[in-house]
C-alpha cells in the first residue's frame, strides 16, 4: 500500500536524492520517485528480476483500471493524431514531455517498459529534455492504456493538445534559487553578528552578549546546514552507496567540519567559530551552481536546426520543380520525393502508390505500400519511382535530428578527451582527500586551528569541474560555429575524432564533382539518334534516382516531356531500371547494361575518351550510352592539393579506369586513385586502412555508399538539393561549402586545443589552489569563491578561444 508521507525533508533509500516533503513511502521507507520505488522493489526480489521479463509485473504492481477513464479522451482519432509522431499499421512512435524524471532509476524504469507490458517495443528517454520516445503496437496496447501505465508508475506525461508544436517547458530552478536565498540571509547576518570579532570590539561585548550572538548563529546557520546544503549530502551519499567516491564528498566533509567545528567553540565557550565562513561556503558554492546551470541553459546544445540543417527538398511549383531548404516548406506545399530520399514532413500521397522503408523510424527494415490519399509520416524513405505528396504538417527538423542521433544508427566511438577526463576525475577525489588528511595530520601538533582551516580549504577549493566543463563548452561552441557554415555534426564526438583524421576518402561521383553544369552527349551504338518517344521513356526513369549521374540526364532531357512510369527499380553500384509505356529502360554501367547484347561491338574505354558513361538499353536492345564529362567544384583543385600535403587522400571511383589521365592531371600523381569500386569494395578499403592504424575520414553523397560512411571513423554525407542521406553518417556537408574542407579540419585542431589549453588552466588552478590550501594561508571562505570562479573562467575561455580562432582560420 503506497501512501504520501507526512510534510518533512526526508532522503530516498535508494538513491540518496532528496525526497522532498511529500515521498513516496513503501516497506516503511521512503523514496524520491516511484521509478525508485520499483526497482527497490526488484533488487528485494533478487538480481535476477532486472535481467529477465516479468510477465505478471504488471499485474503484480501496477492498477491500470483507476486512471483509465482520465485518459479516455486519447482513444479519439483526432486527438492521436496530435499526439503521435507515427502510425504505419499497427506500429505507432509517440514522444511524451515527463516532468516527474527525476534520477537513473526513472531512465531504467523507462526504458524498460516492455518488460510491464506486452506490445511495447522500445522506449528510450532523453533524460536532460525530460522526454520519452516510445514505439508501440497498438493492437497490443493502445495509447490510452500506454498513457495509464506510465501515470501507474508515476510518470504520467505533461500532455497539452493546444500548444504539442511549441518548445517543451525547461525544469525550475526555484529549489535552487530558495537554497541560494536562505544561505544568502544567514551569511549576511551572521557577518553582522561576526563584526566585533573581526573589528577586535569584542572587549567592548559582555560575555553574555557573544554567547548569545554565538547562539543566534547557530540558529541562523541550521537551515543553511538542513536545507541550503542538502543537494551536497545528497549526493555525496548516493555516491558511496553505489562504492563511488565523487566530488561532493570532500565538499560534504568541509561543510560538516566547518559547522560542527564552530558549533563546538560557541557551545564550550572557547572560541567565536567559523560559521560566517560556513555559510558564505555554501553560499558562494550554491551561486556558483545556478551560474553553472544558467549557462547550459544559455548554451544548449539542442541547436537551432530550423537555420542549418542541411537538407532540402523539391517544390512544384507553377513554373517547374525548384528546391528549397526545409524552413521554407509550408503546409499545402507540393513536393516531389525521389528513390532513397526522405520524407520532411507528415504529408498526403498524391501519387497513385508509393513503397516506404520506416526503417529511420521503427528500426524494423521493411517496405510498406501505400495509395492515393494515404498519409505518410515524416522519417519514410522512398523506395522506387518517385511521388508528390502535399505537406500537412510543419516541419520538424528536431524530430529529425532525434531520429539521426538514435542509438540504432551510432558507433561507440569513444573520444579520446572524454576518455582522459573520466580518468583524472576517477582519481580526482582520492587524490584531494589524501592531501586534505595529509594536511590536516601535518598541522595538527603545531596549531589545532592551523590544521583544520588548511583540511578544510584543500576539501573545498579542489574542483574538477573546470575539467569536466572544458569539452562540452569548448567543443559545443565549436560545432554550432561549423553548422553555421555548412557542416553539420552529429556530436563532439564526431568533432574531437575529425580532429585526429590522418586519411581522407572521397567518392568521385557527387562529392567531387558539380552537378547539373557538365556537358551530357549522347552516343549512339544501335541504330541512329533517340526518338523523342525514347528520350521521354529515358526521362522518366532518370528523374526517379537521386544518383548525380541520373539526375544530369534528367536535367538534359528536360524539353522530351514526361511519360507514366509503371516500374521501378534500382540495383545499387550498378543502375536503375523501369517500365514505362509498356518498354523496359535500363541505365547504368557497361557491365549491368551491356551484357543484354553480348555480340555488340562496344568501344574500349580508351576508345571513347574521358568522362563518366551512363549506358542505355531499350527493351532489352543496347541503344547507346551518355558521356558526362565531369566539372569539379570551384576551389576544390586547390583545397586537394593542399589536403595532401598533410594527409594520405584516396578517390573512389565505380567508373573504369579511363579518366585516370584526367584526375592524375588535375589532382597529382601523389592522390592514390581506385577506380571500378562497388559499395562492398568501398567497404572493404576503408577496413582494410583501418586495420592499418589510420584514421580515416570518407567524404561521399550516403547513396551508394552508405555502408563506407559507416565503417569509417568520421562518415560526412555530400548533400546537394537533396533530402536523401545515411543516418549512419557523423556529419551532414553542404555540396558548395566542400571547398572550405581544409578550413574545417584545422578548426577542428585548434577546437581540441583549446580543450587541452582549458585542462592546464583547470591543472594549473587546483595545483596553485591546492598548494595555499596545504599549508593553511587560505580561509575555506576564499577557497569557495574560487571554486566557481575556476568554473566560469574555464567557460569564457573555451567559449572565446573557440570563436577567436574561428576568426584566425577565416571559419567564419
Amino acid at each position: 500500500m503506497l501512501h504520501a508521507a507526512e510534510p518533512r525533508e526526508s532522503v530516498c533509500v535508494h538513491c540518496g536524492e532528496p525526497a522532498g516533503k511529500h515521498p513516496v513511502v513503501a516497506h516503511g521507507q521512503a523514496f524520491c520517485c516511484d521509478g525508485c520505488r520499483i526497482v527497490y522493489e526488484l533488487l528485494r526480489e533478487g538480481p535476477e528480476s532486472l535481467a529477465c521479463d516479468l510477465p505478471d509485473l504488471s499485474q503484480k504492481k501496477i492498477d491500470l483500471d483507476d486512471p483509465s477513464n482520465k485518459f479516455a479522451f486519447l482513444d479519439l482519432p483526432e486527438v492521436q493524431d496530435q499526439l503521435l509522431d507515427f502510425r504505419e499499421g499497427d506500429t505507432c512512435a509517440v514522444t511524451f514531455f515527463i516532468p516527474s524524471i527525476h534520477c537513473s532509476s526513472c531512465i531504467w524504469v523507462l526504458e524498460n517498459l516492455y518488460k510491464f507490458r506486452d506490445g511495447i517495443s522500445q522506449s528510450r528517454v532523453q533524460f536532460l529534455r525530460k522526454e520519452l520516445y516510445v514505439v508501440f503496437d497498438r493492437q497490443k496496447i493502445s495509447l490510452r492504456e500506454l498513457v495509464s501505465l506510465l501515470a501507474a508508475l508515476g510518470y504520467e506525461p505533461r500532455l497539452h493538445l493546444s500548444d504539442l508544436e511549441k518548445e517543451k517547458p525547461r525544469s525550475s530552478n526555484r529549489s535552487l534559487y530558495l537554497k541560494l536565498g536562505v544561505a544568502g540571509f544567514a551569511f549576511g547576518n551572521i557577518m553582522l553578528l561576526a563584526l566585533p570579532e573581526y573589528l577586535a570590539f569584542e572587549s567592548f561585548l559582555s560575555s553574555p552578549f557573544r554567547a548569545f550572538f554565538g547562539y543566534v548563529s547557530i540558529v541562523l546557520a541550521l537551515p543553511v546546514l538542513l536545507y541550503s546544503s542538502t543537494e551536497y549530502f545528497a549526493s555525496a551519499w548516493a555516491g558511496l552507496r553505489h562504492r563511488i567516491v565523487n566530488i561532493d564528498v570532500p565538499i560534504s566533509i568541509g561543510i560538516l567540519v566547518l559547522f560542527f567545528r564552530s558549533a563546538f567553540e560557541i557551545l564550550t565557550r572557547t572560541g567565536a567559530g567559523y560559521l560566517d565562513s560556513f555559510t558564505g561556503l555554501v553560499f558562494f558554492l550554491l551561486i556558483g551552481k545556478a551560474f553553472q546551470k544558467k549557462t547550459y541553459d544559455a548554451l544548449s546544445f539542442e541547436r537551432d536546426f530550423r537555420s542549418y540543417f542541411p537538407i532540402s527538398v523539391l517544390r512544384i511549383e507553377a513554373d517547374g520543380e525548384r528546391p528549397v531548404a526545409l524552413p521554407d516548406l509550408r503546409v499545402g506545399d507540393r513536393i516531389r520525393i525521389r528513390h532513397q530520399e526522405l520524407i520532411p514532413a507528415d504529408a498526403s500521397l498524391l501519387s497513385a502508390e508509393a513503397w516506404i522503408d520506416y526503417s529511420f523510424v521503427t528500426g524494423e527494415s521493411r517496405l510498406v505500400k501505400k495509395s492515393k490519399g494515404d498519409i505518410l509520416f515524416a522519417g519514410g524513405r522512398i523506395k522506387g519511382k518517385a511521388v508528390e505528396l502535399q505537406v500537412i504538417k510543419e516541419v520538424s527538423q528536431s524530430y529529425l535530428t532525434r531520429m539521426w542521433n538514435r542509438d540504432l544508427f551510432r558507433e561507440q566511438k569513444k573520444s579520446r578527451l572524454a576518455s582522459l577526463s573520466d580518468t583524472v576525475a576517477k582519481y580526482f577525489t582520492a587524490v584531494v582527500l589524501a592531501l586534505a588528511a595529509g594536511s590536516f595530520f601535518y598541522w595538527f601538533p603545531q596549531s589545532h586551528a592551523l590544521a583544520w582551516n588548511a583540511f578544510t580549504a584543500v576539501l573545498i577549493v579542489a574542483c574538477p569541474c573546470a575539467l569536466a566543463l572544458s569539452i562540452p563548452f569548448a567543443l559545443g561552441n565549436a560545432l554550432r560555429i561549423l553548422g553555421r557554415q555548412g557542416l553539420f555534426m552529429k556530436n563532439t564526438e564526431a568533432l574531437e575524432i575529425m580532429s585526429r583524421v590522418d586519411t581522407l576518402v572521397f567518392d568521385k561521383t557527387g562529392t567531387l564533382t558539380e552537378q547539373g553544369s557538365a556537358p551530357v552527349v549522347f552516343h549512339p551504338l544501335n541504330g541512329g539518334a533517340l526518338t523523342s518517344d525514347e528520350k521521354r521513356w529515358i526521362r522518366a526513369v532518370a528523374c526517379q534516382s537521386t544518383h548525380p549521374l541520373s539526375r544530369q540526364i534528367c536535367q538534359m532531357l528536360e524539353q522530351a516531356g514526361n511519360a507514366d512510369l509503371r516500374e521501378f527499380h534500382e540495383q545499387e553500384g550498378q543502375g536503375i531500371e523501369g517500365k514505362v509505356d509498356r518498354n523496359r529502360i535500363r541505365l547504368g554501367s557497361k557491365l549491368w547494361v551491356a551484357h543484354l547484347n553480348s555480340d555488340l561491338d562496344i568501344p574500349s574505354d580508351s576508345e571513347t575518351g574521358a568522362g563518366s558513361r551512363v549506358y542505355v538499353a531499350i527493351n532489352g536492345a543496347v541503344r547507346g550510352y551518355f558521356a558526362i564529362m565531369p566539372k569539379y567544384r570551384k576551389g576544390l583543385l586547390q583545397a586537394v592539393r593542399e589536403l595532401k600535403s598533410r594527409y594520405f587522400v584516396t578517390i573512389l571511383s565505380g567508373d573504369q579506369d579511363f579518366e585516370r589521365p584526367l584526375l592524375e592531371t588535375e589532382f597529382g600523381k601523389s592522390v592514390h586513385l581506385l577506380f571500378r569500386q562497388s559499395p562492398e569494395a568501398k567497404l572493404e578499403f576503408i577496413h582494410r586502412l583501418q586495420q592499418a592504424n589510420k584514421t580515416v575520414m570518407m567524404l561521399g553523397d550516403g547513396l551508394n555508399d552508405a555502408g563506407a560512411l559507416r565503417q569509417s571513423d568520421v562518415g560526412v554525407a555530400i548533400t546537394e538539393n537533396t533530402a536523401a542521406f545515411t543516418p549512419s553518417c557523423d556529419a551532414i556537408f553542404t555540396a558548395d561549402r566542400l571547398p572550405r574542407l581544409p578550413r574545417f579540419l584545422r578548426f577542428s585542431q585548434s577546437s581540441v586545443r583549446v580543450v587541452l589549453a582549458s585542462f592546464a588552466i583547470s591543472f594549473l588552478y587546483n595545483i596553485v589552489g591546492l598548494s595555499f590550501a596545504v599549508s593553511g594561508q587560505l580561509s575555506p571562505v576564499i577557497a569557495a569563491i574560487l571554486m566557481p570562479l575556476s568554473s566560469i573562467s574555464v567557460v569564457a575561455f573555451a567559449t572565446l578561444a573557440t570563436k577567436i580562432s574561428a576568426k584566425r582560420l577565416g571559419v567564419e
